[in-house]
């Protein structure tokens, strides 16, 4: 079956972020009082939303501190953490073939939709993209998906591309086709849990898709 639109993951799909993201949930940990992690730890904050990092974080279960640290992030992120992002080789020049070849593209990332903007302008390859969903506290992937259906943007022969379980199971919820890929920050025992039809090694492997 071919797939008649490609959604993208963003963060560890299309860029390595972790710079920018751990700093920023560094300094709200700082400004509120919490002991900032170390990088590596960070690691595995890479793709849930933050409402939820923060309460495994924190233990936090009030909604106005966890608020709190995710307006405190921001404040950070908005300034400089958006910027400190590195493209994954070999991304622009895949998209581009890709997009060549006729098949729409989109992003669905749990990322403000203003960062998300800002992040693919900056790297060149917005244009690649017909849009760019992004979500918010409380939202979680899969209704972001099923927004997408509803408003006829996205269809069940799409393929939502992503490196965490999140991005699988969103995509498997609303009956779409799902593809891990193992460059970002999910593992592979992570990605295959959740039976996806592809599981690419290397962005050049997702000329598959075509």
């Amino acid at each position: 079956m071919r797939h008649d639109l490609l959604l993208f993951d963003l963060d560890g799909t299309l860029s390595d972020p972790l710079i920018g993201i751990g700093r920023s949930i560094n300094y709200a940990l700082s400004y509120l009082q919490y002991e900032p992690l170390e990088m590596a730890q960070l690691a595995v904050f890479i793709g849930p939303p933050l409402d939820e990092t923060f309460h495994a974080i924190t233990g936090e279960d009030s909604p106005t501190r966890i608020e709190a640290f995710v307006a405190k992030y921001r404040e950070r992120y908005a300034e400089v953490g958006y910027s400190e992002n590195v493209l994954y080789p070999d991304i622009p020049e895949v998209l581009a073939h890709l997009s060549e070849s006729g098949i729409p593209m989109g992003v669905c990332t749990a990322k403000r939709q203003d960062f998300a903007e800002k992040i693919l302008t900056m790297f060149g390859i917005r244009s690649y993209f017909h849009f760019v969903s992004g979500g918010d506290i409380g939202i979680k992937k899969w209704q972001q998906i099923e927004s997408l259906i509803q408003q006829g943007a996205v269809s069940r022969k799409t393929v939502m591309i992503g490196d965490r379980s999140v991005d699988l199971t969103a995509a498997h919820r609303n009956n779409l086709q799902a593809a891990g890929v193992l460059w970002g920050y999910g593992s592979r025992t992570e990605l295959e849990s959740e039976e996806p039809r592809y599981l690419f090694h290397s962005p050049q492997d997702l000329h598959a898709l075509l």
